[in-house]
């Protein structure tokens, strides 16, 4: 075994263990700040979320989102038709080669990772690539040898823990990456899959269900609760399943997968009260572990909750003074986009830099389904509770004249306002890219703006995010006349 000291002369070292979101943000504001950033990664910059996760399922959903506009062009009377060998029209049928696709995905991915990876080196940072563990608190400790025998050891002043989380397995329903997979192994597939069975209704199961059932594929949704989507806003996971159920997706509801087994060339799925569904492939959607075994955190006395996942809090700060942590394997909102704020917050702290400590109302977040579903702030299940003093309310993009030119059925603007000020407090929108229109509501939640305030932005007429200010106004009236939504 090879150990070779690579401490820094200089007091402000910085030390990344993982290269996702979190740790890649954490690693640029750290160099931008001047102090020494080494960022270790074991796979790739961009972490599981660019190379396996984030980038390509949200590219095979764009994918998917195509195939739909073209199958709905004909409401718009646009019509596909190719000339027979007698000149006889011929409407040809959408075919979608999934080996193109994930080939086009994965290369995405990896672009990405690489223009990743040539930011850090442009900005200074040095990139280690082995698995790293904390060696105490004062520095880490990384296997770079192919027998894993030969050892970095790094000396640090911060540390920073990003090395996200994986997949969850089932013992009785192991994925074998043909038939059983996980969602990291959907992309080795070459054909369109015939019978895919999702097992889990959250985000992640909701958006592969949408999306390979818009690329043509038979679906069956497997959700154990009473609607899919489960804590989610109730009108919009409504309006996701109605879509579903056009589009001829079987959902199965209170139905938990007891069993998945491989079954010939299709799998097996036993459900908890003895049903069976036969499918082509099953993909498992139940939720993910952090990647925080064997990495010394106990060792360092960094605090962890039963599940693994480290205990930070507002400033991504764990229980030890210099250690930081960032990302889906913390106790926070596991979101990329959250990653990479805790990443920064982090490095900021710890540098001393301006912080502004993170509060879970100010995260904006996005479901990828068709239509996609975006969330800012307090939610309307808060104003029934009782937990926040406000009022809701809802206008369906049905209204908007841009949405009936685009052909747009499904959909909302949900706003929830404070009841006495007006103050927005939090809002929903379900349709084509709510995950861009989200972000003047996320700006009037940030910066505590009321609906009148809103209500006088100019929109474009016509537009989508004209039924923004729509509902903003019809919020004024309420208030002002006394009416409740």
């Amino acid at each position: 075994m090879g150990v070779m000291s690579l401490g820094f002369e200089h007091a402000q070292r910085v030390v990344i263990i993982g290269g996702g979101p979190g740790g890649y943000e954490a690693a640029l504001a750290a160099a931008q700040l001047g102090a020494q950033a080494t960022l270790v990664e074991r796979a790739g910059v961009g972490g599981s979320a660019v190379i396996t996760d984030v980038v390509p399922s949200k590219t095979l959903i764009a994918t998917a989102d195509a195939a739909v506009a073209i199958a709905d062009a004909g409401e718009l009377g646009v019509q596909l038709f190719a000339r027979g060998d007698r000149s006889h029209p011929l409407q040809p049928e959408i075919a979608i080669n999934l080996a193109a696709v994930n080939k086009r995905l994965l290369a995405l991915a990896r672009q990405q990772s690489d223009d990743m990876r040539a930011t850090l080196l442009e900005a200074g940072v040095r990139i280690v690539s082995g698995l790293g563990r904390l060696d105490g608190r004062d520095a880490v400790v990384v296997s770079t040898g192919p027998d894993g025998t030969d050892f970095d050891r790094i000396e640090a002043d911060t540390f920073v823990v990003s090395v996200g989380a994986s997949p969850r397995q089932l013992p009785t329903a192991m994925p074998d990456g043909e038939r059983i997979l996980t969602w990291t192994q959907l992309y080795d597939m070459q054909t369109l899959p015939e019978h895919l069975i999702v097992v889990g209704s959250g985000v992640t199961g909701a958006e592969f269900a949408s999306a390979y059932m818009n690329l043509g594929a038979r679906v069956t949704l497997v959700s154990s609760r009473d609607q899919v989507l489960p804590g989610e806003d109730a009108d919009a996971a409504a309006v996701i399943e109605n879509v579903f159920r056009r589009g001829g997706m079987t959902l199965l509801s209170k139905a938990r997968a007891e069993r998945v087994e491989r079954v010939g060339d299709g799998v097996l799925v036993t459900l908890a009260d003895g049903r069976t569904v036969e499918g082509s492939h099953c993909l498992l959607a139940v939720g993910s572990i952090p990647n925080t075994a064997g990495i010394g955190l106990e060792e360092a006395g960094v605090e962890t909750t039963r599940s693994g996942h480290i205990r930070v809090n507002r400033v991504a700060r764990t229980s030890v003074p210099n250690i930081y942590a960032a990302g889906d394997c913390t106790t926070f909102v596991p979101l990329a986009s959250v990653a990479a704020m805790q990443g920064r917050t982090a490095v900021f702290h710890a540098l001393g830099d301006v912080v502004i400590p993170l509060e879970q109302r100010r995260i904006a977040a996005n479901i990828f389904t068709a239509p996609e579903i975006a969330t800012v702030g307090h939610q309307e299940k808060d104003v029934i509770s009782g937990a926040v003093n406000g009022t809701v309310h809802k206008l369906p993009f049905a209204a908007n004249p841009r949405a009936k030119m685009m052909g747009i059925k499904d959909g909302f603007v949900k706003i929830i306002a404070h009841a006495g000020s007006g103050t927005v407090m939090g809002g929903v929108i379900v349709g084509p890219r709510a995950s861009e229109m989200i972000y003047p509501i996320a700006i009037a939640v940030e910066r505590r703006l009321t609906v009148d305030q809103i209500s006088r932005v100019f929109t474009v007429y016509p537009s989508l995010s004209g039924s923004i200010t729509d509902a903003m106004r019809a919020m004024h009236l309420v208030e002002h006349s006394g009416e409740e939504d």
